[in-house]
């Protein structure tokens, strides 16, 4: 249906003469009428007709303007809403990523974001890389944040920062009183590890193999702050994030200089897929702040 048409018929009822409603409208008289006769033609009914004073509504003029009016509205509120997103006032970011991204990396960006953009909410999804790419490709997700590579070649690609990977003992553990630990000294001690199957795990336990350890894994977690915990409290070590250990006492990074452990942490969205404004200001304040 025209919506320069049924808001024809709508001011011609709010005023009742048609050279009033085209003068309105900033039509002619024959225009706005000719219109009319369009709707009228479409609906394969008379809409109007003439009184004394002007024109009125027939039954059916009634039905259709009163229907016009609710359908006139929603166009109003929907074309606010869009501008709305435009202007970044409102929209939503679905974003996912592994637990050094979400609970180290994201909250600033996040917050930097909202102080700028406070109509714009964030759904966010803790899980693995690959996990991650999946939910993305199928549009459960506008952007991951995985460790590379990637395992999918429907991807976009923004390589984001590297993430040094540290060996953590609490304070009082036996290695941590040394300057530096040689990697025969990890053979038979305990650990705590990733999952077992996430991107940072395979990366961890293959540089481990590669000089000779195969990692003791008692315990497996996915939450850092979970995982530091324990080994504050129970004296097992781990290998994490450096990011998850800058601000916490209650730990020590143990300096292994045989052990060079580090990934890289890249941004995805599906590639040939539009960013909806508030993704694509999200994605710009990433990439201009390094974050």
């Amino acid at each position: 249906m025209d919506l320069d048409r049924v808001r024809s018929l709508v001011t011609v009822a709010q005023h009742g003469v048609i050279t009033e409603a085209a003068s309105a409208l900033g039509l002619t008289q024959p225009a706005l009428s000719r219109r009319i006769q369009q709707l009228e033609a479409e609906f394969g009914a008379p809409l109007l007709e003439r009184s004394r004073k002007g024109v009125v509504l027939t039954e059916a003029g009634r039905l259709v303007e009163r229907e016009a009016r609710v359908m006139l509205e929603r166009y109003a509120r929907l074309k606010e809403q869009v501008r709305a997103h435009q202007r970044l006032d409102a929209g939503v970011v679905r974003l996912g990523g592994g637990a050094t991204a979400i609970e180290f990396l994201m909250p600033t960006a996040i917050a930097r974001f909202q102080a700028a953009h406070p109509g714009i909410r964030f759904r966010v999804k803790e899980a693995g890389s690959r996990e991650v790419e999946g939910d993305v490709l199928d549009e459960r997700l506008d952007l991951g944040i995985v460790t590379l590579p990637t395992q999918s070649s429907g991807l976009d690609v923004t390589v984001l920062r590297d993430d040094r990977i540290v060996l953590v003992a609490a304070r009082t553990h036996p290695l941590a009183r040394r300057r530096r630990v040689v990697v025969d000294e990890l053979v038979g001690q305990d650990f705590i590890g990733f999952e077992a199957g996430s991107a940072i795990r395979q990366i961890i336990d293959a540089t481990l193999r590669a000089v000779g350890v195969e990692m003791n894994v008692v315990m497996e977690l996915r939450s850092i702050p979970a995982m530091l915990r324990m080994v504050a409290t129970t004296g097992i070590l781990a290998f994490v994030s450096e990011q998850a250990v800058a601000d916490d006492a209650a730990v020590r990074v143990l300096p292994v200089p045989e052990l060079r452990m580090q990934r890289t942490l890249a941004l995805v969205s599906k590639r040939g897929a539009p960013l909806a404004p508030a993704v694509r200001g999200f994605v710009e304040l990433l990439l201009r702040r390094g974050e």
